[in-house]
């Protein structure tokens, strides 16, 4: 792309072309193009034949080799849609995936299912961007919700999306549930590090590349965090409660064992995600 300032469109189409090239997704120069213009698709579409002034042909062009030299679009941007609502994201934090959308989905049906509409506490370990957190506060008021991470910066990304979508969560520091070992919960949900270090050779490049490392592995094949959980989670529930883990997709059964293990009278479950892959452990209680 020249230096002569194009418009919209010959922007977009150049920037499409370029990615393709470069094996990167073609969709990725409209987000771009969109957060350079703070414009959504539609005003996108109306603009596409006005003029981009030399600093948004330069922040566009910047912003286009970045993504192609690895970094995510989401973190270039600064946001990620989750459940219909915008995030905050940065380098701190994990991209809010749709697979957790359906851990969301199937807590909420749960908790309808097995207390109705009582006031339930519930808990996300390790919540990252706040995304477990600030969606079900939205979507269910009434919940009294808490929110630990061992990761300042996270918790600092967490708190500005809890504010920003004016949730009232409650966030702790530390590691697992050792913020929250003297209460109990009705509802425990996490999303924790469970990728083996093994797999690093089959990774996205622009996952491994950008996205934290601490959010991401766990020794022990992946499993390390889960046989933890398991292990403290029976001092942090109600007689009555539900537990729903994302898991990685090969973890299935080792992880239904081990809340098996921690809680034997409990109804266990794998659930697949939409592309049929094993994704949540859920276990009810009582």
């Amino acid at each position: 792309m020249n230096q002569e300032c194009k418009q919209v469109f010959e922007a977009l189409q150049w920037a499409s072309s370029f990615l393709e090239e470069k094996n990167r997704e073609a969709n990725a120069a409209r987000l771009l193009l969109q957060h350079v213009l703070a414009v959504d698709y539609t005003g996108l579409m109306l603009n596409m034949r006005e003029p981009l002034t030399e600093e948004q042909q330069q922040q566009f062009e910047e912003l286009i080799h970045a993504h192609i030299a690895g970094k995510p679009v989401q973190y270039l941007i600064g946001t990620e849609q989750f459940y219909g609502r915008t995030f905050q994201v940065n380098e701190a934090v994990l991209i809010p995936r749709p697979e957790t959308e359906e851990l969301v989905e199937q807590a909420l049906e749960r908790m309808t299912a097995k207390f109705g509409d009582a006031s339930l506490s519930l808990v996300d370990i390790g919540t990252g961007s706040g995304a477990i957190a600030v969606t079900l506060k939205k979507e269910r008021p009434s919940l009294q919700v808490t929110a630990t991470d061992l990761s300042e910066d996270a918790l600092q990304t967490a708190k500005q999306n809890a504010q920003l979508l004016e949730a009232d969560v409650t966030f702790l520091q530390g590691d697992l549930t050792a913020p929250v070992q003297h209460q109990k919960f009705d509802v425990v949900l996490s999303n924790p590090p469970y990728i083996a270090f093994d797999e690093v050779n089959v990774m996205n490049e622009v996952v491994l590349e950008h996205e934290p490392h601490t959010a991401l592995f766990a020794e022990e094949n992946g499993l390390q965090l889960y046989r933890r959980l398991c292990e403290e989670l029976p001092h942090i529930v109600h007689n009555q409660a539900i537990i729903g883990l994302e898991i990685g997709y090969q973890q299935g059964e080792a992880v239904y064992n081990l809340l098996k293990k921690s809680f034997p009278q409990g109804k266990v479950e794998v659930l697949k995600d939409l592309f049929g892959q094993d994704r949540m452990v859920f276990c009810e209680i009582g």
